[in-house]
């Protein structure tokens, strides 16, 4: 438990850092996060029979997510971003010229680690430039709802906790654990223009409510992933926590729904 919070504490100072220290650190810095849960992916699905173009799969995640970046900071034109439209057809002939036994299974798995791990983080990145120009807030305050929801959920679910969430996908979530997740994060988000006026208080509800409810999906998903494939954690690269993977799937369904609320209905 002490290693799990020691860790825990420096992967938030890490996060907190990489989004305030300006877009030339943010952009970069959830670029790599992007390439290293698409690589834990790949790591985790592949097995003698399923063999994923592992290589392609990580340099066209970090390809995309820095494609999306260098739009958004005006490097490159909108148009650029129709290369992740390439990458598809690459990976369909890249396959070809692999000796292995399931070929479509592979490159079903391949782009699968792009939808999963990879686009998310341009959705993330793109928090970060709603209003044109940089600003840290946003994406801070998600990060700041998706811990405080995470933290919630913990706390309710074992103080609280009785009745399963999804006992067959993971044994240790439960409705209460859920429900306490969301009221935190809630209550934070009222709290939440105070700090960061960039978004009224009710827009901030409505993130917190897309956290809380796709954020933990996000999770079981996840774990749906891993028990399928047999595996405990994405990796090992944070003691106590598992790999990078696992501690950003609740972002890798709420990020995307986030901004298109917030991009789109709100406008």
């Amino acid at each position: 438990m002490k290693t799990r919070a020691i860790t825990g504490f420096f992967f938030i100072i890490v996060l907190i850092g990489a989004v305030l220290f300006g877009e030339y650190i943010f952009v970069p810095f959830f670029v790599i996060m992007a390439g290293m849960c698409a690589h834990e992916f790949y790591r985790m699905v592949s097995s003698e029979s399923i063999k994923p173009l592992q290589t392609f799969g990580i340099l066209s995640a970090v390809i995309m997510a820095g494609i999306t970046g260098l739009v958004l900071l005006h490097i490159l034109p909108i148009n650029s971003l129709l290369v992740g439209i390439l990458f598809v057809f690459a990976a369909y002939i890249a396959t070809l010229f692999r000796k292995t036994s399931q070929p479509i299974s592979d490159v079903a798995y391949t782009l699968f680690g792009l939808l999963y791990s990879a686009v998310p983080f341009c959705f993330f990145i793109a928090l970060g430039f709603l209003k044109g120009s940089y600003n840290a807030y946003i994406p801070l305050g998600f990060l700041i709802l998706l811990w405080t929801n995470d933290t919630g959920a913990y706390l309710a679910g074992r103080s609280f906790g009785r009745y399963k969430l999804f006992e067959r996908i993971s044994p240790n979530k439960t409705w209460e654990g859920f429900i306490g997740g969301v009221l935190l994060a809630v209550v934070v988000a009222l709290n939440l223009a105070r700090y960061f006026p960039e978004l009224a208080s009710m827009q901030w509800v409505i993130v917190a409510l897309i956290i809380g409810v796709f954020g933990t999906l996000g999770d079981l998903v996840e774990s749906m992933l891993k028990r399928n494939l047999g595996v405990k954690d994405s990796g090992n690269i944070l003691p106590g926590h598992g790999g990078v993977l696992d501690r950003f799937d609740g972002l890798l369904m709420a990020a995307p729904l986030a901004y298109i609320f917030l991009k789109f209905i709100l406008r």
